[in-house]
This record gives structure tokens, sequence and C-alpha cells, in this order.
């Protein structure tokens, strides 16, 4: 074989990773991978039926995502026990995106949610080709944790009616719980009943037997319960029509996202951030705990590969489950064929079982959604972390959660991603710059505040930048030492110790000639510490090391503190510690 070939074979490997494991699969992996393949699916199936409802679009069209999202990124996947497929969070995004676009009518919000699971897909392959995979960092924990919460309560208050069959209105999910409060004495005794039970149920194997997949007792227990019983002839709704049959490749209605084209964009970017932030980090884990690497790249492009073909067969947005990960790790998963046979037995379901799930009482998959997004979305010990360890990460989840209660899912993502940026912008212009202290009997500097008793010196205040010195932390650096050194007359040195800077920019070089200056003016000594060589670098080539004399360029904190010490001394100033 030539090294051309194998070069080729090398990169087709690096962007399709099957073509390089599937050639090299152990056989004795694969009685694990069926069986973990096998409970995911069983585990996935009477949820994807949910989420599709959560967006308001056919049920089958879960499934049509959940087995286009299993396949593919099982196809283009890194993560050996990753399950991909429709989420709560993501379909409540889609379902507010329909809702802000005001689009009306079955086949047209297929057809929108289907688009906008398309351009997600686009915008995830564009972030792998860009290698930005890094911007899902900008959606903080606490913001995620916030929107999920709220959107978690806005789906469960959208499924309150389904459980007493009513109606109710609203333009929020307040004055829809308002509405729904108001229809109680019209309630329909047959679906409260079966509404009821279905709770009951659910959340109870939750409890006395979490290893049973709940969900799925319960859409089997439905169905047999719909049948004996007749559910529908006494006024109980039912799912409706579901047809058996793969679905077609077909392209979303182009017109339609044109028009909403504003909303759409801002969907997709909402469904990526919440998506990769998921997943890349869910990928992390298993690859830590299985010890083997990935890619987050080509993880990225496996979600936009499985999205964009979610789009394609008229399905809605994938993502990770963590739960159904969970499910597929310990059920013996150790390879992407868990994922495959997943995909397999959707299929199968779609062809051989789907009209059975026409008879399905809408409060028992009410149920299924409400017990899903209330144990995979409503974190409260999160909550009560970020409220015990930072009270202003808990007051911004907070903040999320009310604006998406308030005016809507997809404006939850968007706010939840403004406060992100606001609160990392607000982090990197004020850098901490602490004053310092010596140990007292070693050369160890550390901050006064923590640490009140220890020593300092006459005359010289000993400053350290944490962060970079950049265009948006230069003047806050210059500010503080306005305040804490040259507002007094006692200074006579000032010592910078550069140890947590890792970073400088051009404005950053100009600004340390700027302080150098200003210190000069005040007939104040400036001495620099600890100076990493990418730092020093820059400011080499920017000249600013050639306006300060070597002498004062030191190796530690200490040395800076004693050069300055001894030249006090040649004065007959007295330079002890105090």
């Amino acid at each position: 074989m030539s090294g051309s070939e194998t070069k080729t074979k090398r990169e087709r490997a690096s962007l399709i990773p099957i073509a390089g494991w599937l050639r090299s699969y152990d056989r004795k992996l694969l009685r694990g991978d069926v069986i973990a393949g096998i409970a995911v699916a069983a585990m996935v199936i009477p949820k994807d039926l949910g989420y599709a409802n959560i967006a308001g679009i056919p049920v089958q069209n879960g499934l049509y995502a959940a087995a286009a999202g299993a396949i593919l990124y099982a196809i283009f996947g890194t993560s050996r026990q990753i399950s991909t497929g429709p989420s709560s969070a993501l379909a409540a995004l889609a379902a507010s995106a329909v809702l802000a676009a005001a689009i009306s009518g079955g086949q047209d919000t297929a057809s929108f949610v289907a688009g906008i699971t398309l351009v997600s897909g686009i915008f995830f392959i564009l972030l792998a080709v860009l290698k930005m995979g890094w911007i899902s960092h900008f959606l903080s924990r606490a913001v995620v944790t916030g929107f999920l919460f709220g959107a978690a309560i806005d789906v469960v208050i959208g499924e309150l009616p389904k459980l007493t069959g009513t109606e109710t209105s609203g333009s929020n999910p307040l004055q829809e719980l308002w509405s729904w409060l108001g229809t109680l004495s019209e309630a329909h005794g047959a679906t409260v009943l079966v509404g009821a039970v279905s709770l009951v149920v659910i959340f109870g194997l939750r409890h006395y037997a979490p290893r049973v997949p709940g969900a799925l007792v319960l859409v089997v227990g439905g169905l047999i319960a719909s049948w004996v019983f007749d559910l529908g002839a006494k006024g109980v709704a039912l799912v409706g029509e579901v047809p058996s049959g793969l679905p077609s490749l077909q392209v979303p209605d182009i017109q339609l996202l044109g028009d909403h084209i504003g909303t759409v964009v801002l969907a997709a970017l909402g469904l990526v951030m919440i998506g990769f932030s998921q997943t890349s980090g869910d990928a992390r884990a298993f690859a830590a705990k299985h010890r083997y690497r990935i890619d987050i790249d080509q993880e990225s492009f496996a979600q936009g590969m499985a999205n964009a073909g979610a789009g394609l067969f008229q399905g809605m947005p994938v993502s990770t489950s963590l739960s159904a990960s969970s499910l597929n790790d310990t059920s013996g998963a150790r390879t992407g064929m868990a994922s495959l046979m997943t995909g397999a037995v959707l299929l199968l379901t779609l062809v051989f079982l789907a009209p059975l799930f026409s008879d399905l009482p809408l409060p028992v998959l009410a149920a299924v959604i409400i017990e899903a997004v209330v144990m995979g979305m409503m974190d409260l010990p999160e909550m009560r972390r970020l409220a015990r360890v930072k009270r202003f990460d808990f007051w911004i989840a907070v903040v999320t959660l009310g604006v998406t209660l308030i005016f809507g899912v997809l404006v939850g993502v968007i706010a939840g991603i403004v406060l992100s940026l606001v609160w990392l912008i607000s982090v990197a212009t004020r850098p901490d710059v602490p004053v310092l202290g010596r140990e007292p009997g070693t050369e160890v500097f550390r901050e006064l505040d923590e640490h009140p008793t220890d020593e300092q010196f006459a005359g010289v205040v000993v400053l350290r930048l944490d962060g970079g010195l950049f265009f948006a932390t230069s003047d806050a650096v210059e500010d503080r030492i306005r305040d804490v050194a040259l507002s007094r007359d006692d200074v006579e040195a000032v010592v910078l110790d550069f140890e947590g800077v890792d970073f400088i920019d051009s404005q950053g070089a100009t600004k340390l000639r700027e302080i150098m200056a200003l210190t000069e003016s005040a007939e104040v000594t400036l001495r620099l510490a600890r100076l990493k060589p990418e730092v020093r670098q820059v400011l080499e080539k920017d000249g600013v090391l050639e306006l300060i004399s070597p002498d004062r360029i030191h190796g530690n904190v200490y040395r800076a503190v004693v050069a300055e010490t001894e030249r006090t001394s040649e004065r007959g100033d007295d330079p002890g510690p105090t």
C-alpha cells in the first residue's frame, strides 16, 4: 500500500471514525453493544414521542429524529457511550421558536421545526470546520441551570391541560397556569383519573424501582388500558393516527424559513449553544471514565451531521442525552455499535410498531413528559449549591429562569447567552490585583486580605496581576496602582508580580509603558517580577523593556523587595518589614 493511500485512509478514519473502528471491531464486544442499544431504544422511544409532542409536531417525527441522530452520530462521533436523540430542552426551544414565529398548522410546524434543526446542524458543522467549539463555553453553567429549570416549568405547565382535558390560553407560561387553574371546574373526570394514575406510576417507579424503565412501562400500560377500557370512547384524548414506515428525505420549506429568518437563526444558535455544551461535557466524562480520547471538533461535526440528517428526514433537534448515555454505558456499550443498534431498533419500531401508538392516551404521554423534564431539567441540588457557593451565580440562574417563564424559552436562552457574556466581560475587565505581604520567616509573598498579619516593607507596595494584561484589563490595572500606591506619600516603590499574567497584547504593553511613565513622574520606583517568556517577548518587541533597567526586573518578588530595600538602606532610610 502506497504512502498516499495510507494517508487517505487515515484522513477518512479521522473524518468518519466508523471507517476506523469498524474494521478492527472486536466481536467479543458485540453482546454488550447489542444489549445496550436495545435498552436505550426501549428507554427513549416513549420519551421521543413526548418530545415531539412538546415541539408540536407529529409524534412519529420524534422517532425519525431519534433514528437519524443515533445512526449518524455512530458514524461520525468519537465517543463510544454517547446516545444522541431528541431532548426535552431542545424540544421546548423548538416549540418556543414556533410560537415566536406565530406558525400554525401541522405541516408548517413540522417543516419549520425540521428547518431550524437543519440550520442548527449547519452551524454545528461550521463550528467544527472553523474549530470554534470553544464558543460553547460562553454559556455558563449557572445560566444553563436556570434556563433548563425555567424551560421545565414551561413544559410542565403546557402539559397540565392534557391531564385535565381542558383548554387554556395565555401568552406566557404564568398566564397559561392562571388560565388552567380557572378551568379546573371543567376538568374531564376520566382524563383526570388516567393522568393521576400515570403520574403515580411513573414517579413511583422512579422512586421505588429506578432500574425499571418507567416510561416504557407506563406507555405499554396506557396502551393496554386504552384498548381494555376503550378510553377514547369515554372522552379521553388519544395521540391519533401514527403511520408506519420510514421517513423520506425532504428539504424543509425554504420560503417558510426565509419568512422567519431571524427566529430561525436565533433558535438555531440557541440549539447549538445548549446542545454543544451538553455534548462536549458528556463526551469528555465518558472518555475520562473509559480512558480514551475524543475530538471535540469532530464531536461538533457529528452533532452537525446528526441534526442535519434529522432535519432532512422531517425530525427535530437532537443532542446528547445524559440519562440515555448513562444507560448505554451501564448496559455494556463499548463502541458506536450500540448507537447503531439503537437506531436499528427505532427503524424497526417505525416500520412495525408505530401504529400501535395511535391509541396512546394523551394524559399518559403528558405524564411521561412531566417526569422527563422534572427529573432531567429541574436541578434543585445545583440551585442549592449555587446559592451556597456563589450567590451571584445563583441570582443569574434565577434571572434566566424568570425571563424564560415570562418571555418564553427562546428569549430565555438568548437572555442566558447575553447574561453569560456580560458576566464574562465583567470578570475580564475587573481583574484581581491584590496587595501582597511576606509570610514571616520565609520568602513567600501572599495576599494580605487573607493573611493580614504578614509583613510589609516600608515604602514598598507589592501587587500581583491575576489574568492577562490586555485591552479589557489594562485600565483596571492602572487604576489599582493609582489607588493603592500613587495616592500615598509614603510609597517609594511598586513591585508588580507578573506570575499570573500569561497573556499580554499590544495595548497591554502600551499600558505598561504608561504606568512606567506615571510612576517615574511620581518619583516611585517600578520593579517587575516573574515575567513569563511569552510576556517578556511581547514587551521586548514593543521596546518596553528598554525603558526599564535590567536591575529592576527580577526572578521573584522577594528579590525585587530585597533590591529595593537595599537601595533604600544606601540612602540611610529604614527598610525593615512592618
